[in-house]
């Protein structure tokens, strides 16, 4: 990778943008042509996009089998990717590819079928995960669904196109008390 390539792959760059396409498999992106916006996404030698941004939103998709390999043939760096929109497709888990994404810092999931608020938790991971949507989700019916997203991601600045605040916060902390009990420590007793 040449210095120049990585220098250039940038969140101000444009989205490599697929929304809107009827997309239902991963792999239908690497023939399928990615929408033009006013400012045309840049290219390594090798034809691979630098961007920093993957716009999948409002197609059909219910999984992402082979998402890691398709984002490797269509970005330069994928490494590097900081923005996935998700959101407007059939997915009903988060799938554990997400995770493996570090520089991830925007996730939007809004509008898909994702029904377990514990597929959350797979999101901790993420070290530099800012702003999260999942509004629009069977979960968001969930009591205490805003608390539970908050306790288990502390680092999210912005959830569901909201600011966090410190009273979200606050809440968040006696939401946790009051309903998520401590881990039990098991002492091993020496048996003789």
């Amino acid at each position: 990778m040449s210095k120049r390539d990585y220098m250039n792959t940038s969140v101000q760059e444009p989205p490599l943008d697929y929304s809107f396409k009827s997309i239902q498999l991963i792999q239908d992106l690497v023939s399928e042509e990615p929408r033009t916006g006013l400012r045309p996404v840049k290219h390594s030698k090798s034809g691979k996009s630098l961007t920093q941004s993957l716009w999948l939103n409002n197609n059909v998709l219910n999984d992402l089998k082979d998402f890691s390999q398709v984002v490797s043939q269509l970005l330069q760096h994928p490494e590097n990717l900081a923005w996935i929109d998700l959101s407007f497709n059939d997915l009903t888990t988060i799938d554990p590819v997400l995770t493996t994404f570090f520089n991830l810092s925007v996730l939007y999931l809004h509008g898909n079928g994702i029904h377990r608020l514990g597929e959350v938790n797979k999101l901790a991971v993420l070290p530099r995960l800012r702003s999260l949507t999942l509004h629009g989700n069977p979960i968001e019916e969930e009591k205490g669904y805003r608390q539970y997203v908050l306790c288990n991601l502390p680092r999210i600045t912005t959830f569901d196109f909201s600011g966090v605040t410190k009273a979200d916060r606050s809440t968040a902390e006696v939401w946790k008390r009051m309903n998520i009990k401590p881990k039990k420590v098991r002492v091993k007793q020496d048996v003789l």
